[in-house]
């Protein structure tokens, strides 16, 4: 996931990414391993990731123009590791852009009164959490903590921000980390990119608002009566990886794809109708095409959230729920769309690897659109260093090389892609890729399973694709 976007064209798309890539944002720094809040522990030995099977519990209540959020959430899970587990990890990604704020201003996301364990001081720029469990919860036994929740909407035109009357709130759910063969996975947000790493979980979220908001959400929402003027949302989602949603005075329209996939449109007040029905007529069709291309899409709905205003920022999908920065010619909501399948359905470490969403997404989009490729890898010329490639992470990135994560991850990504497709013909393509989603379904998966999934597909030796492209 990303808020840097692409255009149909590709000479438009790399123009539209540079121009939103944010130049002012200020990178953290690379988690260090020698710090303590970075440590690993006895589950950095055992391969299953955990704690897994998480199912999260929410009630927040809005204020009047849907600016501050209030309530509590109750996280359960399982320990899939084969020793204990002591204590988890939940992450505060909304505070990613603001840290632990200032004198006076406090974290927009503040979690307070734990219940299930003890927490700890905050850590990674007050986006980690950690929470002691009150005994060590042994393999394959579940256990739960939950805590009191206060959002405030940062003043900013975000995926986490206002927009106008519009209040946008992805990332802005407290979300269990992630510790596997690698450790804990505390890494922060760099300022650009996504850091994100979860497992697929259930969500129940319940929304109670002032009427006069729309609130599109992830997952299959229904609505009902509340307090005098006041509406409770609720939603329901099945295996995903996060919950986002929006509030303000959308319009609305909902059709259903052919495929039956009910997509829910929402707009502001100065988007193009134009760019609506563009939006949606290319929604209709990617989400059919790459159902059948990958494998059906399995939420039942899908969200597009449209705003003209959100130039400085592009777009950015979430489960369920894709924001859109949409001009009269549209926006990437194809892009955006084909997200739902990587990193969505098939997951991936996003610091680690951020190629196996970005560079799969784009390469989908370029599918649908039908654009040509036959020369697009070689067009890419020199590599903008020696030491970039494919599969270097957002710690690379965020270490003084910035300029070069769009052109290697987008743009050489999607071509290496292509590439691939004609070493294996577009049949075999297709049907190794559709195996990969299979393979991985609601999981995670890792450079090493696609290198392994590519190289099943044909008696070559792609050895030297792997090095001539840099995937490591």
């Amino acid at each position: 996931m990303t808020s840097l976007r692409f255009w149909r064209a590709p000479t438009l798309a790399l123009a539209a990414v540079l121009l939103l890539v944010p130049q002012s944002a200020v990178a953290q720094a690379p988690a260090d391993p020698a710090d303590p809040a970075y440590s690993t522990d006895s589950t950095a030995s055992v391969r299953a990731a955990t704690p897994d099977r998480p199912s999260y519990e929410v009630a927040l209540r809005a204020d009047d123009d849907g600016s501050r959020w209030t309530g509590r959430q109750t996280v359960s899970f399982r320990n899939a590791a084969r020793t204990p587990l002591r204590s988890v990890d939940v992450r505060l990604w909304g505070n990613g852009t603001d840290g632990c704020g200032t004198p006076g201003v406090p974290s927009p996301v503040r979690v307070s009164g734990v219940v299930g364990g003890t927490p700890r001081p905050l850590t990674v720029g007050c986006t980690a959490l950690r929470i002691d469990l009150p005994a060590p919860l042994p393999h394959g036994a579940r256990a739960s903590v939950s805590f009191d929740v206060a959002i405030t909407v940062p003043d900013r035109v975000h995926r986490f921000g206002k927009d106008g009357a519009y209040r946008y709130l992805g990332n802005a759910l407290p979300l269990l980390s992630v510790r596997d063969a690698q450790g804990r996975h505390l890494d922060p947000d760099v300022g650009f990119g996504e850091s994100f790493h979860t497992l697929t979980g259930d969500f129940r979220v319940a929304l109670d608002h002032p009427s006069a908001l729309v609130v599109p959400a992830t997952g299959t929402t229904t609505r009902r009566a509340g307090a005098p003027g006041r509406t409770v949302t609720t939603s329901l989602a099945h295996g995903v990886r996060d919950f986002a949603w929006a509030a303000g005075p959308f319009a609305s329209r909902t059709v259903t794809t052919p495929g039956g996939v009910r997509l829910n449109a929402y707009w502001t007040a100065s988007t193009s109708p134009e760019g609506v029905a563009t939006d949606l007529r290319d929604a209709v069709g990617s989400v059919d095409e790459f159902g059948a291309r990958f494998g059906r899409y399995p939420y039942g709905e899908l969200d597009l959230v449209m705003s003209d205003n959100l130039d400085d920022f592009g777009s950015m999908e979430f489960p369920g729920l894709v924001l859109l920065w949409t001009e009269p010619e549209g926006s990437a909501v194809v892009h955006e769309i084909a997200h739902q399948w990587f990193y969505g359905i098939v997951g991936n470490d996003q610091f680690a690897a951020p190629w196996l969403d970005e560079s799969f997404a784009q390469y989908a989009n370029e599918l649908y659109y039908r654009l040509d490729a036959t020369t697009c890898w070689d067009e890419q010329g020199m590599w903008p260093s020696d030491t970039a490639a494919l599969t270097r992470s957002m710690a690379y990135y965020a270490d003084g090389r910035r300029s070069e994560y769009v052109r290697v991850v987008y743009r050489r990504g999607s071509c290496a892609l292509h590439d691939l497709e004609r070493v294996l013909g577009g049949p075999a393509m297709a049907a190794m890729l559709r195996g990969y989603v299979r393979d991985h379904w609601l999981g995670v998966a890792t450079t090493a399973d696609f290198t392994r999934a590519a190289q099943a597909a044909t008696p070559e030796d792609l050895g030297p694709f792997w090095t001539e492209h840099r995937i490591h």
